[in-house]
């Protein structure tokens, strides 16, 4: 817990100290915040199956040539650990980064290092097979964060990013990435991705999970959009990692099963509501052979999200399938800005 929030220190007083004078600070840094608030439910439950509030708060500054934020995220006691036979308030560092910006004529670079969500998929509940483990469903579950460096290029259409980026603090265990994204005039939005664990081998045994997916959006009219994602994932084997080597801490865990690949994909449909709501989209994921990382999982899974603002409010209603088809779960989050 310090360590993290040295961490977040140190990008804060990186954003004061590497930008300009404190008048350009006050003029460029926001202070945000805003409380959220969760609850779900499934047809297996007399209740909610999980609820709880959270606060989130931090600040951002951005100028020509440097961008920075921090954004600490508090849980009630009920999150915390047990001490003593009391539990307290969580405070967690949730995001905590700096990104030097250069331009270079119509070459834009930047260098990024930190902490934050590198979550490229605009679904609601499926997507982003390059970085999160397929097994993990539910609302609003496939976000994921990265104590990471990242080089930037971007040049008319095309936006590259290149990343290393570590599992556990440590550069000794972690992963590269490279992401290519095309924003065209007309509303298409392509983007694919390459993910490798490959400094997992660096100092132990591991096997290699290889990542590649690719997605797709494009709008008919406002509100009106086609979307989806595809990968292919596969993991490599080694007789070197097993559970007696790695209970021994001589091997990493496999991300996937030894041997294994997969062909995740999801595809959604957005449709109009007249300005009733912000957003209404229906998703469609398959996982050939998903209850061999998630026991007793259908192949298939849906969804469907209605999302609406109220002033400062967002409301978040999901209705999505949890393992079976029919299993089905509801989930409901409204999130109230503050600054």
């Amino acid at each position: 817990m310090k360590t993290k929030f040295l961490k977040a220190a140190a990008v804060l007083a990186l954003a004061f100290t590497a930008s300009a004078s404190a008048a350009d600070i006050a003029e460029n840094f926001e202070l945000k915040a805003n409380i959220q608030t969760q609850g779900i439910a499934n047809n297996n439950d007399d209740g909610l199956e999980s609820f709880w509030f959270r606060a989130n708060f931090g600040g951002l500054y951005k100028s020509e040539d440097f961008d920075a934020q921090i954004m600490i995220r508090m849980f009630g006691p009920h999150f915390g650990n047990n001490i003593d036979g009391k539990n307290y308030d969580k405070f967690l560092a949730d995001l905590y980064w700096g990104n030097y910006k250069y331009n270079l004529g119509n070459h834009k670079f930047n260098l990024k290092l930190g902490h934050w969500k590198t979550d490229w998929s605009q679904s609601s509940n499926f997507g982003t097979y390059v970085d999160k483990n397929v097994s993990v469903r539910g609302f609003m579950m496939r976000d994921i964060s990265h104590d990471a460096f990242e080089l930037g290029w971007k040049f008319g259409p095309s936006a590259f990013n290149a990343m290393i980026a570590t599992n556990d603090n440590k550069f000794n265990t972690g992963y590269v990435r490279v992401e290519e994204r095309l924003k065209f005039s007309f509303p298409l939005e392509l983007a694919a991705a390459y993910r490798v664990n490959a400094l997992d081998a660096m100092n132990q045994a591991a096997t290699q999970t290889h990542r590649v997916a690719g997605y797709a959006s494009y709008s008919i009219i406002k509100n009106l959009r086609l979307y989806g994602e595809v990968a292919y994932i596969k993991t490599t084997t080694d007789s070197d990692v097993n559970a007696e080597s790695i209970a021994a801490g001589n091997a990493i865990k496999p991300e996937d099963v030894q041997g294994s690949e997969y062909l995740p994909f999801y595809v959604g449909l957005e449709i109009p509501t007249m300005g009733i709501l912000d957003h209404m989209m229906f998703e469609l994921e398959h996982v050939g052979d998903r209850d061999e990382i998630n026991e007793g999982a259908d192949d298939f899974a849906w969804a469907v999200a209605l999302i609406k603002s109220y002033g400062r409010t967002k409301a978040q209603l999901n209705v999505f399938s949890e393992k079976e088809l029919d299993d089905v779960g509801i989930a409901l989050r409204f999130t109230t800005t503050i600054k």
